[in-house]
Formats: C-alpha cells, structure tokens, sequence
C-alpha cells in the first residue's frame, strides 16, 4: 500500500506545476469578477474542475440566472462521466465509498494517469488517491494564494498564462496517440466539436465533440470484438 501510495505521488508531480498554475489563476480571475474569499475557495473545494470553474466564472459575469450557471458547468464536467464510465471497469479493487471519492476526485490528469496503470498493472486505492489528494491540497492552497494575490498579476496574457490550458489538454490527448484508432477519433471529435462550437456554441461544443469521437470509436471497432461482446450477452 505504501509503495503504491509513493507511486501516485511521484507520478502526480510531474503535473503539479500546471496544477498551481491554474489555481492562481482562477483565485485571481475569481477575485477580479468581485466574489468573495469564501465563495472561492467553496467552488474549488465542491467543483474540483479548473475548466468548469472557468466557465462558472464567465457565465457568472454576464449576470446570468442560477440555473443557466449550474447546465453551462454540466455540460463541460459532461466529460467526467464518460472518465468515470471508463475508468469504473478497472476499479475492482475499490469499495463503493472509494469509488464515490475517487469519482468526486477525478480530474483529466488523473483519469490519464490511472488509465496509463490500468493498462500495466491493477489500479490499486493507494495509487489513486495518492495521486489525487497531493493534487486537490495543491488546488485548494494555491487557489487562495491566487485569490489573495492575484492582484499583483496585471496582464496575465503577457506571461502566456493563458496558454497553458491548451497545452495541458493537447498533452493529455497526446498520452493517448498509441491506442488504436487515436488519429481518426481525435479528428472526429476536434471537426464534432467545430461544427457544434458554430451551431450552438459554447460550452456544449465540448460534450459534443466528445461523442463524436465516442462515435467514431464505435464504428471502428473491431468485428471480433463486436462478436464477442454479442456472445457475452
């Protein structure tokens, strides 16, 4: 269990630096839109979901109704489950209240990381939330670092700070090039979610786009694969 546990940590510090990078900018950017510590620190604490706090925050500025905040942010975690649905097969080792937090736990780099073990090894609890704990204690002190001086960062864009969310998400699609198929589902979904980014906008592009890729992987699928799935049932 303790080397499990050490296993988790050491991979989850190879994103750490992205991971306070985001923070402080959401504690920054939150603070400028005028809410308050607590509130926050609250939406870090409950949403674990840098993306979606972003969008909480957009949506937030144009002074939009309760409801209208709560789907826009649904339809960006809409991810989460499809990472929850896939992930779920490799966590026999889990009990039902391990899986309910490692569920509320999981972000896109540690559904990355626990698909890379699963794919050598058993996915082990220790693993798990030794990787996500270090990472959600890091996103909740360096987002009040970030509110509290946040400030002090007058033109985020003139240090490229807002180029690292596309360039995590390219990375973490980049882990995935081995699989079979990456190439033509990458393109499903990156042409899906062009498409729907005009028809309907954001953030729906993004839950969109995602099921054209699923879509496109389950044409491609392999016919004895098919097969057996049939014969399963």
């Amino acid at each position: 269990m303790r080397k499990e546990f050490g296993d988790g940590f050491r991979d989850t510090l190879s994103v750490i630096p992205a991971v306070c990078a985001f923070a402080l900018v959401f504690g920054a950017t939150a603070t400028k839109a005028g809410l308050s510590m607590f509130d926050i620190l609250l939406s870090s604490a409950t949403m674990f979901a840098g993306a979606s706090q972003f969008v909480f925050l957009e949506i937030h500025g144009y002074h939009a109704p309760a409801w209208s905040i709560v789907v826009g942010v649904f339809a960006v975690n809409f991810r989460h489950i499809l990472y929850s649905a896939s992930l779920g097969r490799s966590m026999g080792q889990f009990s039902f209240f391990q899986k309910y937090f490692a569920f509320f736990l999981m972000a896109d780099p540690m559904f990355t990381a626990s698909e890379h073990r699963a794919s050598q090894q058993k996915l082990m609890p220790s693993y798990y939330f030794g990787f996500a704990g270090i990472q959600y204690v890091v996103w909740m002190v360096f987002t009040y670092i970030g509110a509290a001086f946040g400030s002090l960062i007058k033109d985020p864009q003139a240090l490229g700070i807002d180029m690292l969310l596309p360039i995590y998400f390219m990375t973490m699609v980049m882990a995935f090039r081995k699989r079979p198929n990456w190439l033509p589902v990458v393109i499903a979904s990156g042409i899906g979610s062009a498409v729907f980014y005009q028809l309907v906008g954001p953030p729906w592009h993004i839950s969109l786009g995602a099921l054209c890729g699923i879509a496109a992987a389950v044409v491609m699928a392999k016919p004895e694969l098919k097969s057996t799935e049939k014969g399963d049932v």
